[in-house]
């Protein structure tokens, strides 16, 4: 079992929108909620010695850490019907065959295009199949913790409806985001005008229903291409545009 995930961390330099997290103790706060949720004094709990139990509250995006977006996250429809939420897609979409494809090459901002993929895959021997999960390896999760951790590549509007086309519903990445780094896709479009460059990954969902895991790690260390499986089941948030998920790879 190989741990693919990134964790919560409160004020990470790996999240623009940073999560808070406060962790209560077992003596203080933590004994006095417990102590408060029975009625009692703190100092009635003699197996502990008059200490509660510990706690975190947590104030986050549901994009934090390693998490799945949900089809809603792009847009309110995808294939022409109201986009599903995290709670409620199919638990099958997320506990599948896994394949690796590495594009450890491809620099900061650059476009990992449909002929990438074809090649990729080729090189692998590989051919996918519906509902595999496709792991896109860049080893930006490499430089977590530094702000170059957001100068990823990216897949376009055409290589994730590419595959689409082949039965793919969730497409996972090591870095932040499925698309191109902001920088990069901002001046492109100040260079051209083309709205159509703007997150074009993501809106690619308006047209094909699918799934993103981002902030994976550790892609390198599964020890091949594909035969093995990928658990990637994210929490049910009622209404989510996603959920934090605790993804593994089994081989």
């Amino acid at each position: 079992m190989i741990d693919l995930s990134v964790g919560l961390e409160s004020d990470a330099v790996h999240e623009p929108l940073k999560p808070k997290i406060k962790y209560q103790g077992h003596e203080g706060e933590g004994a006095e909620i417990l102590a408060r949720l029975f009625g009692v004094e703190k100092e009635d709990f003699e197996l502990s010695g008059g200490k509660g139990g510990a706690a975190e509250e947590i104030e986050t995006v549901a994009h934090a850490g390693t998490h799945v977006d949900a089809p809603w996250h792009y847009a309110p429809t995808s294939e022409g019907r109201p986009a599903r939420k995290i709670d409620e897609l199919p638990v099958e979409w997320f506990f599948s065959d896994g394949v690796v494809l590495d594009f450890r090459h491809k620099g900061p901002g650059e476009k990992i295009e449909a002929e990438d993929l074809e090649g990729a895959l080729e090189k692998i021997g590989y051919e996918p199949k519906p509902l595999d999960i496709v792991l896109i390896m860049t080893g930006r999760d490499r430089y977590l913790g530094s702000p170059e951790y957001f100068l990823q590549p990216g897949l376009t509007r055409a290589s994730v409806l590419w595959l689409c086309e082949r039965g793919i519903k969730v497409i996972g990445i090591d870095a932040y985001s499925l698309d191109r780094n902001f920088e990069a896709t901002a001046r492109e479009f100040r260079e051209t005008g083309d709205g159509r460059l703007l997150w074009e990954a993501h809106f690619a969902g308006i047209e094909r229903e699918y799934c993103q895991i981002e902030k994976l790690a550790n892609l390198d260390e599964i020890p091949r291409p594909h035969g093995f499986k990928v658990s990637c089941l994210p929490i049910k948030i009622k209404g989510g545009s996603g959920g934090w998920c605790r993804a593994v790879a089994f081989v």
